[in-house]
């Protein structure tokens, strides 16, 4: 698997297919999250105004993760939270194609944007799971996430868990 970052500009043609392909196979993601109107029918101009969001934040880093030629899934990253007394960087989404999942690419994915961090010397990393999302809980404590606290998310309120890993050197 490799990572290719997506450079802050819409994605067109081809590229926008694919994004909106794999968004559209995460369902009940979707339904959970509320991102989308319809998370049964996710268009492609929903898919990039929601790349365009991202990118508003400062040191937002969208990346796609292609094995065998294919988009496999995203991540997407924060440098630094908004609040300033957060030190670390977070990961905002990592999302795989869900008929892939249960094959290890989210493993994979998740390793390859620690050791980014890692590369550009932090030491720990974040990220929000939403309440009611038990497969994505299990999933970042089983790559050694910790819950440190319960609360909404700064964007739409929702209920989440919040955890941290430290990023010890390989």
């Amino acid at each position: 698997m490799i990572l290719d970052p997506l450079p802050p500009a819409p994605p067109s043609g081809s590229l926008l297919a694919e994004l909106t392909a794999l968004y559209a196979s995460n369902t009940a993601f979707h339904t959970l999250s509320g991102d989308f109107p319809d998370p049964h029918d996710i268009r492609p101009e929903q898919v990039a105004a929601a790349l365009a969001a991202e990118w508003e934040q400062p040191g937002t880093e969208v990346l796609l993760a292609r094995g065998s030629g294919s988009l496999v899934g995203i991540a997407v990253t924060l440098a630094h939270h908004p609040d300033p007394a957060d030190p670390d960087p977070w990961i905002g989404l990592l999302m795989v194609d869900a008929a892939l999942h249960g094959q290890g690419h989210g493993r994979r994915l998740a390793t390859l944007v620690e050791d980014r961090f890692r590369a550009a010397g932090r030491t720990a990393v974040r990220l929000a799971v939403l309440t009611g999302n038990a497969g994505a809980l299990a999933f970042w404590t089983s790559l050694g996430y910790g819950t440190i606290c319960h609360r909404e998310d700064r964007q739409l309120g929702r209920p989440c868990t919040v955890l941290r890993k430290v990023l010890s050197t390989p």
